[in-house]
């Protein structure tokens, strides 16, 4: 087949050829060198321009083809005419090697070719590509949500920028954002019909409540007339609202749901459900308070008061044991410590998780803590910690305090009345009641600080839970976002007081966080946006910093699935870009996610689209924009759908609601 196998006998042909040009160079006579050279020769010449395989060279030689090659050897004397020729030779390999399809490393160095601009390659203008959605701003920014009330009680928004004053550890700062927000405003009802050919759009949840009950620290009488109130309250559950019940004690949790049986139900089932139960009280009987000062704060006079305690209960007052009593006492301490710490580090372990969870719920988020209230010594940075999550993610905590109207027994405790009628019981007696009194205005202080510093409500020192439940779980009318960027922030961790002051002439209540903790490290960019990128997914407030449009569509696969297809047309012209060797540059990260009907995250996509636009591409070709879109594979039933958009050059973004329903 000689059209066949011609260019495959020229290939081998050449690769002898250069092998003619070693055996020369590296053969230790010249003469010999000569001798395979032209033996070398006269089978190159045949390969090249013979009209038979290779094979057939091989079995038949020419004899003419080694009488000329010698005759060639004998004939060329000189060096320079060997080099040249030779050289000729290797150069005419190369060429024919260099446009095969098995491309040979050549023996030197090739030259490098002549730099063409970016409009000159062949690279693409548009790359997009998958990027996994991790779906979990800079530290140095700092909010401060704030919600300014009247005499009345009733939250004002007619307060301006100018009219506040933040204070980091005593130093002014300046506020360089500043937004007021209506959590509580309605929206307008959405329409459930939709064009043909595309989804359904059912109702959408809006309110997202999680009621946190402390079974941990709450009395069984307490625990009772709050799990009254609060089914009270959910019977009048809103279509667009979905309830979560948790406990401290993790024991008793029902998810996000509007089934009114469930939650009836959940609510029956709570218990108080101490970590450490201890029905007999000890010798001595040290509370959490005590402890406290004991302990870690080494107060002399509650030392002095549990000793004496320890000395009455364990050896009837004689002063003789007081050694013996006093490690007694420090002893009774220390294991009253480890149950409170115990106790207290598992509800804002519990509370900090529930911050987590209603984070990545689609609509207002709320908290309402319900509980006695307890200590948190040297806990502060736990919640601190849920805090800054939840104002990030902008939650608000509100806390009820299931006490009611709660005062504090003057009789003091009477289980040991022989231990009163000692000289020394009415010293005990005396100093635990103040403490005790001071343990239960303690208590209520992290409910408190929790409400202040997320804008949210503490409704204590009242016996009507059913206002209390209905103002708890209702959403502030406003409030204030400050924010501010901390100067010469040392990255050490330290605890920073904060103080708002509000110039105003009428009498105004404010509530604010107390403080945050600097950060230890800094944060970058690539962090900071994929944190906004998150935060935008898990909200329902709509942005149109880019020109994006959201559309849905759906064909059913079977009759209990369909393929519901997310699709984003971005205008591409009304982006910003930057110019970089002759290319329009610009990213869209493109991330959309779907919840079900109780707001729970089913699935998300995300991807990256890469710009490097040439200028006519950009105003010619592009006229009508870019549309990208995502699959997802779902059920039958009601899917709300969250599209977010975020450019890498304006860093601006857009997020976009739409709701579906797969019959």
């Amino acid at each position: 087949m000689p059209g066949s196998s011609r260019p495959t006998v020229k290939l081998v042909g050449l690769l002898i050829s250069e092998e003619l040009l070693s055996a020369f160079l590296f053969s230790g006579r010249t003469e010999v060198g000569l001798y395979w050279a032209g033996r070398r020769c006269s089978a190159f010449w045949s390969l090249s321009w013979g009209h038979m395989s290779f094979s057939s060279q091989v079995r038949r030689p020419s004899t003419h083809s080694c009488t000329l090659g010698a005759t060639f050897a004998r004939a060329v004397i000189t060096l320079p005419t060997y080099v040249l020729f030779f050289s000729g030779i290797l150069l005419c390999a190369r060429f024919v090697r260099a446009q095969s399809e098995a491309p040979q490393p050549p023996p030197t160095p090739p030259s490098t070719p002549t730099a063409q601009s970016p409009e000159e390659t062949n690279s693409p203008e548009l790359n997009s590509r998958d990027e996994r959605p991790t779906f979990k701003v800079s530290v140095r920014m700092v909010l401060v949500r704030v919600v300014a009330r009247d005499a009345q009680g009733h939250a004002i928004g007619t307060l301006h920028k100018e009219d506040f004053q933040v204070f980091d550890n005593r130093k002014p700062q300046v506020i360089t954002q500043f937004a007021v927000e209506q959590p509580g405003k309605s929206r307008p009802p959405t329409t459930n019909e939709a064009p043909a050919g595309q989804a359904k759009m059912p109702a959408v949840p809006e309110r997202y409540v999680a009621f946190v009950f402390d079974d941990v620290h709450l009395k069984f009488t307490d625990l009772a007339s709050v799990r009254s109130a609060a089914d009270r309250h959910l019977a009048a559950l809103q279509p667009t609202d979905r309830v979560a019940i948790f406990s401290t004690s993790g024991q008793t949790t029902l998810d996000f749901t509007d089934d009114r049986a469930q939650l009836h139900s959940t609510l029956q089932r709570l218990l108080p459900r101490p970590v450490a139960t201890n029905p007999v009280p000890g010798c001595p009987d040290i509370s959490y308070y005590m402890a406290d000062l004991i302990q870690n704060k080494n107060d002399p006079q509650a030392i002095a008061v549990a000793t004496q305690d320890a000395l009455n209960c364990a050896f009837h007052g004689d002063k003789s044991q007081l050694a013996a009593a006093q490690p007694l006492a420090m002893n009774a301490a220390s294991q009253a410590l480890v149950r409170g710490d115990t106790e207290s580090h598992l509800a804002l372990g519990v509370l900090k998780d529930i911050v987590r969870r209603i984070a990545v719920m689609p609509g207002q988020r709320s908290i309402v803590l319900v509980s006695p209230g307890f200590l948190t010594p040297q806990l502060e940075f736990d919640h601190v910690e849920s805090i800054e999550h939840a104002l990030r993610s902008q939650i608000i905590i509100n806390a009820l305090d299931a006490r009611g109207l709660y005062t504090v027994d003057p009789a003091g405790d009477i289980a040991n009345p022989a231990e009163d009628a000692l000289p020394t019981g009415a010293f005990v007696a005396a100093n635990k009641l103040q403490y005790q009194i001071a343990s239960a205005s303690a208590d209520a202080d992290v409910m408190a600080v929790l409400a202040d510093g997320t804008g949210g409500t503490f409704f204590h020192n009242s016996n009507d839970l059913d206002e209390g439940f209905r103002r708890v779980s209702a959403t502030p009318e406003y409030y204030y976002v400050l924010a501010f960027t901390p100067q010469n922030l040392k990255l050490d961790g330290s605890f920073h007081n904060l103080k708002v002051m509000v110039k105003s002439p009428d009498k105004l209540t404010l509530q604010a966080r107390r403080g945050y903790y600097s950060p230890t490290h800094a944060a970058d960019a690539s962090g900071q946006a994929k944190q906004e990128i998150e935060d935008a997914i898990f909200s329902q407030e709509e942005m149109h910093d880019l020109p994006v449009q959201l559309h849905t569509q759906f064909f059913k696969s079977s009759d209990a699935g369909a393929k519901l297809t997310v699709l984003a047309h971005v205008d591409v012209r009304r982006l910003h870009f930057r110019k970089v060797e002759g290319r329009n540059r610009n990213d869209l990260t493109v991330a959309s996610a779907l919840f079900d009907r109780n707001g729970n995250f089913v699935q998300g996509s995300q991807k990256i689209l890469e710009m490097r636009l040439k200028d006519d591409t950009l105003q010619s070709k592009l006229g009508s924009g870019i549309t990208l879109k995502a699959s997802f594979e779902v059920k039958r039933g009601s899917y709300l759908v969250r599209l977010v958009v975020r450019d890498t050059e304006g860093q601006l973004m857009s997020a976009e609601n739409g709701a579906v329903e797969i019959p």
